[in-house]
């Protein structure tokens, strides 16, 4: 997909700081920001979407001449500023996780490290690739999580406009959806779509048998018919059955029926039933309306005959959390070679953001290969697997803990490197099948939906220490 000039989709404040930047000739001095995401209720892990539309956004940065235009017509930017914009580029690098990682609150899962300005009017586009494929991805994952599979995205027409639904639809699938309603977001990414038919099918026919009739004849090796119309039970399904017969008849097999309304737990096992003493036990029972992983779960513990699941309106919009609230903070600055840490201070604790250039390592347990931490170090700084590492929680000191017979891996990748994108660009099937293989290695406590496990994310001694002088600095008026 070829990136629109996405240049303008910034904050004013963005460019008015780039302007004070270039007044007071700070704006070619490097800097490092990190995006992070933090905790609540309902964010203890989340899975890492959008870097690949970040990397274009990057690659594409330039201010075309209706740009420069429109921002000389706000009256608030001097002639050499615009001039300065109309030749300006990404030259920067950016480090990233991989799409499809599981990723933590507090660890920065993307950073830059660019010229001041550069790196400052890119912050509100990369917040929104981000913040959003990572949101809906997530969501998908609990979702395909609570129903064990088969889970389908169907949310086209509740996004909150195109753009969401679209890259909405191309998230789900990293969070495990296996197709999409959407044509457009297949075409864009190769992504299954899926979908038959809507109840104005079957009002438009003089009888739902006649129009499940018109349906098989048009689609005889791929019929699923939608049986909720009228009467499921009384109506819906007999007719479905009288139409599989003759399908079979004629040398095809049927796919299923969908319900769409009503008590999913009681018409499914029913339908179940009526199918296998049909003959049918292998045709699919489809269910959607306003589903997500709670309601899935209760359907699961009811006992529900339900092999495919339809999500939309909750998966595309995240209903129970709408805003993943990633953040962008300034981490360092430099004055030649030299690294100056920069941090934001907060009354509360959590809010108060790591310093300088940092390195995100994921520790694994040798034995049973599933990851017991996460672990953030200063730029340089290395692990030594041979040796007992101690694990100190960040703010609560107490807390600690040492693994042994343990591996360290590297998070993150130099995805832009001057510029230009260095890493290789995978295929959503395979950004897929990482997230899949990658969630394999959590223990399930950390991503159940109910009071999950605390994983830990924790400082290097070096890190911590410098966070803490820093803080203690600060405090003294310094």
């Amino acid at each position: 997909m070829k990136m629109r000039n996405l240049s303008l989709l910034t904050d004013l404040y963005q460019l008015t700081m780039g302007q004070g930047y270039f007044n007071e000739g700070k704006h070619e001095q490097l800097a490092v920001f990190d995006v992070f995401f933090r905790p609540n209720k309902l964010i203890t892990y989340s899975v890492a979407a959008g870097m690949e539309q970040a990397a274009e956004y990057l690659e594409n940065l330039r201010f075309g001449e209706e740009d420069i235009a429109y921002l000389r017509s706000l009256g608030i930017f001097s002639a050499p500023f615009l001039s300065y914009l109309k030749d300006l580029r990404f030259t920067g690098d950016a480090y990233s996780v991989r799409e499809g990682e599981v990723v933590f609150p507090y660890e920065p899962i993307f950073t830059v490290k660019a010229p001041m300005i550069q790196a400052q009017l890119v912050e509100t586009a990369l917040l929104t690739f981000i913040n959003h494929q990572t949101l809906i991805a997530t969501k998908a994952a609990k979702i395909c999580a609570a129903a064990g599979g088969g889970v389908m995205e169907f949310g086209l027409r509740r996004a909150q406009g195109a753009d969401a639904g679209v890259f909405g639809a191309r998230a789900a699938i990293i969070g495990g959806c296996t197709g999409t309603s959407n044509v457009y977001a297949g075409k864009l990414f190769d992504i299954p779509v899926s979908g038959t038919m809507a109840h104005s099918w079957v009002m438009n026919f003089p009888s739902e048998t006649e129009a499940f009739r018109a349906y098989a004849r048009s689609f005889p090796d791929s019929c699923l018919l939608l049986v909720d119309t009228y009467d499921t039970l009384h109506s819906g399904v007999p007719n479905a059955i009288a139409v599989f017969r003759e399908l079979r008849e004629a040398g095809h097999e049927p796919v299923g029926i969908r319900l769409d309304s009503g008590d999913l737990a009681y018409l499914s096992k029913e339908a179940r039933r009526m199918l296998d003493e049909a003959g049918f036990p292998s045709a699919k029972i489809c269910a959607s309306g306003d589903l997500d992983e709670y309601s899935i779960r209760s359907l699961k513990q009811q006992g529900a005959k339900i092999d495919l699941w339809g999500v939309g309106t909750k998966l595309i919009t995240s209903a129970d959390l709408p805003a993943l609230g990633g953040v962008y903070k300034l981490a360092a600055v430099y004055e030649g070679e030299r690294e100056i840490p920069k941090i934001k201070l907060s009354d509360t604790t959590e809010k108060i953001t790591n310093p300088g250039l940092k390195e995100v390592y994921r520790i694994y347990d040798k034995k049973t290969e599933k990851a017991v931490a996460d672990y953030i170090v200063r730029s340089g700084e290395t692990i030594d697997e041979s040796a007992p590492l101690e694990l100190v929680h960040p703010t609560e000191n107490w807390k600690r803990k040492t693994v042994s017979n343990f591996t360290a891996r590297k998070l993150r990748e130099t995805l832009v490197k001057g510029g230009k994108r260095v890493s290789p660009s995978p295929s959503l099937s395979e950004i897929a099948a990482y997230f899949k293989a990658e969630s394999a290695r959590f223990w399930e406590e950390y991503k159940r939906q109910d009071v999950p496990h605390i994983y830990k994310v924790d400082l290097s001694p070096a890190l911590l220490s410098l966070k803490r002088e820093m803080t203690e600095s600060f405090g003294k008026g310094e």
